[in-house]
């Protein structure tokens, strides 16, 4: 398992279910510097890798299947791809954005073909299967797409399904990833049909969330943003962090058991705005939701979870899996692949 993020870069080893070992490799920011562009950095993080890999003592030869967390493609199906040379041209010369997570299926490809194995990607953000009316919004010129915590979403999805005895595309579920965004989805028949990105949803530790409209429009309009440091604000410097200037929840946790009102006020406020996002996607079904899943590093706070579930307990039952889970999800998503549970799809590239 390949994970790359801004500044780390985390590998796996599983065996089948089991992991033999997770790791994170933190890059030197003075390194990263170095590196103009993100497609920059490929050398160096593919070399740490296998350096890591070598350290460990794995038998590369015993490694039957590589899986990458997904990058920023052009809106796909959910499950997983096979890593091909379309996508790898596609992430190379048209990503939909610049980020690290777009190194994972290349350097994935180029290590698979050394091998002589295949390589997958499963879940990327840009998992997109909203329904035609939830894409519709008062512009013409807009249009919602499906982009949010989509690996960690579905894993607890499909987790839960399993738990319960019940087939996941038989499920109504409305899961909420809360960790430093905030994004939620609805998965009816097998699809997340459904979506509340994080820039229309709740406020999280570090963004903003929904805002009102006029306002931002006076604001983004005043002069003294532009482009990019408007999309700053509201994106590494809203939430907890405008409010508190920290984006660690345990942090205002803390703050709230010493007797913090303002602590108190903003972390429940949180909480409310994910639970009445929750109700959003449940009339979409018509309030019929089997279950309620609060997944994501937020999760592990009770504090949190009571107040949403006593909010939202009426539409649903609601399940804590808290986590990220990622190397795990990856894991697991391939694992169905190689077993012949899932297929995968075949990328092909679009341009422009």
């Amino acid at each position: 398992m390949i994970n790359p993020g801004s500044t780390s870069t985390k590998i796996a080893i599983y065996d089948g279910e089991d992991p033999l070992f997770v790791e994170t490799i933190e890059h030197d920011r003075k390194e990263l510097a170095k590196y103009t562009e993100i497609m920059d950095q490929y050398p160096m993080r593919k070399k740490t890798i296998l350096s890591l890999l070598e350290d460990k003592d794995i038998d590369m030869g015993s490694i039957s299947t590589i899986v990458a967390r997904g990058g920023l493609l052009p809106p796909v199906k959910s499950g997983a791809y096979r890593v091909n040379e379309d996508m790898v041209y596609q992430l190379k010369y048209y990503p939909q954005n610049e980020h690290a997570s777009n190194l994972g299926a290349i350097i994935a490809h180029s290590i698979s073909q050394d091998l002589g194995i295949d390589a997958y990607i499963y879940d990327p953000v840009t998992v997109d299967e909203l329904e035609p009316i939830a894409r519709i919004t008062g512009l013409p010129e807009m249009e919602r797409k499906g982009m949010g915590h989509n690996l960690n979403m579905r894993a607890s999805a499909i987790r839960y399904a399993e738990e319960v005895g019940k087939p996941y595309d038989e499920l109504s579920l409305i899961v909420a990833h809360l960790g430093g965004g905030i994004t939620l989805s609805l998965h009816k028949n097998g699809k997340m049909i459904d979506m509340i990105s994080d820039d229309e949803g709740p406020f999280s530790p570090e963004r903003a969330g929904g805002l009102p409209i006029f306002q931002v429009i006076k604001m983004a309009t005043s002069g003294k943003y532009d482009y990019k440091s408007m999309m700053k604000k509201v994106r590494t410097r809203g939430g907890l962090m405008a409010y508190f200037n920290t984006t660690d929840a345990r942090e205002i946790e803390d703050r709230v058991k010493d007797g913090d009102e303002k602590a108190a006020l903003v972390y429940e406020a949180l909480a409310h705005n994910v639970a009445k996002n929750i109700g959003k996607l449940a009339v979409v079904v018509g309030g019929r939701v089997d279950a309620i899943i609060l997944t994501g590093g937020i999760a592990y706070s009770t504090m949190i979870t009571d107040w949403i579930k006593e909010r939202v307990s009426f539409i649903a039952p609601v399940k804590v899996l808290p986590g990220e889970n990622e190397m795990e999800a990856l894991a697991l998503g391939a694992l169905r692949v190689v077993e012949g549970v899932e297929s995968a799809h075949e990328f092909m590239r679009e341009e422009g």
